[in-house]
Parts: C-alpha cells; structure tokens; sequence
C-alpha cells in the first residue's frame, strides 16, 4: 500500500495490521502481555510513591494484590495491548501500544511505568526499542505517538533521545493524580523517522552494555 508522506514523496508501506500480543524479547529486557498473574510483581512498582511526584497519572493507586489485579483487568481491554516489562525475570515495570488506529495508520506507546530504581537505566531505550520496532516493523504503522505530562522534564528528555519529535503542547488536556489539571506534551515518530531513531537506540544499547 502506498501512503503520502507529508514532507514530499509517496513512499511505500506494508499493510498495517492489529498487534496480536506476542512477547517481544531483547538482550536485556524481556516483554510479555499483561496478565493478572503479574499482579505481585507489579504492586511494587505502583505503589512507590516516587512515581507519581514525577507526573504519573493514577487517581488511586493499587495498595494491595486485590487492588492491582482491578488495574490489570481495566488494562486488559480492546485496543490496547498491555505489557509486562521483565529483566532477568523479575518484574520491573509496564507499557503499552494503546490507541491503534489501522485506518490512520498510527497507535501510542503509553501507560509506562518502572519501578524506580530502573531510572536512567538500558530497561527504557530497549523497551522502547522493541515497542517501535514491533510497532513499525512488525505491525506496519506510519506514526508512534508518545505524551507526557509537561511538568515531568525527566520524561520528556528521554523520549527526546528516543529520536521522537516534539509536535507541541495539549493545553488542559487531563487530570493529574493530586486534581490539578495537567498539560500534555506530544511526540511522534513517523516510519519515515524510523531508520534512524533505531540505530540511535540501538547504538546507545551497545555503548551501555559495552559492545
């Protein structure tokens, strides 16, 4: 199929298909769906308190296992396509394709959240990495988006190095956790952008682990 690309020439494209929820393994991190199972693992992740100073949006985090297998079973819904992020089997945090529109092309890499002591660590870059891959390789979309509250700098700067681009603010877009009202920062990668932002990803993979 072909697709317009808004910047000068048609350009080729798969066809695009629905994600079907299949693990997606890297060298380090390792992503399966989501399952209640993985209710004990997560609980840790979501009930530190650190990751909602940083903008983190959860009107009531789970406090105990009942309450995290309620989460999951919200998240496991049509149209999103939850993981569990894993490193060397333990559960290290969640992410998302959500939003996936195989009309328009294009789906969101959301719902992210690690346990803190897994900041400004390889776990980010390389589960994004197998996302976008997937995403754009796999599924066939044109467009990624990622969004993030713009108070959260910390966020911002690392879907920046993922090669995404700033497109702009949403203005009194949603409700944090404390009831004020947050604006939204949007990115995009387009597959267009693709190419480059994966050897970006991939070469600061190496450089971390070394290789």
């Amino acid at each position: 199929m072909n697709r317009s690309d808004s910047r000068g020439p048609t350009v080729d494209h798969m066809p695009v298909i629905a994600p079907d929820g299949r693990s997606l393994v890297g060298p380090t991190v390792r992503l399966d769906p989501l399952s209640l199972d993985d209710a004990e693992g997560l609980l840790p992740c979501f009930a530190d308190p650190r990751v909602y100073t940083q903008g983190f949006v959860m009107h009531a985090p789970p406090v105990d296992l009942d309450g995290m297998r309620a989460l999951i079973s919200a998240r496991l819904r049509p149209g999103k396509v939850p993981y569990t992020v894993r490193v060397d089997g333990v559960v290290v945090g969640t992410s998302s394709l959500m939003d996936v529109d195989l009309v328009n092309e294009r789906t969101h890499i959301g719902s992210t959240l690690y346990h803190p002591d897994q900041w400004g660590t390889q776990v980010n870059p390389e589960t994004k990495l197998l996302l976008l891959g997937h995403a754009f390789e796999s599924l066939g979309a044109g467009r990624v988006q990622l969004k993030t509250d713009v108070r959260n700098h910390r966020s911002q700067q690392a879907i920046a190095r993922l090669g995404a681009h700033y497109e702009g603010t949403l203005r009194r877009y949603q409700r944090r956790a404390d009831g004020t009202v947050r604006d939204t920062a949007m990115f995009a990668l387009l597959a267009e952008d693709w190419p480059a932002a994966r050897a970006g990803l991939q070469q600061r993979l190496d450089a971390a682990a070394g290789g």
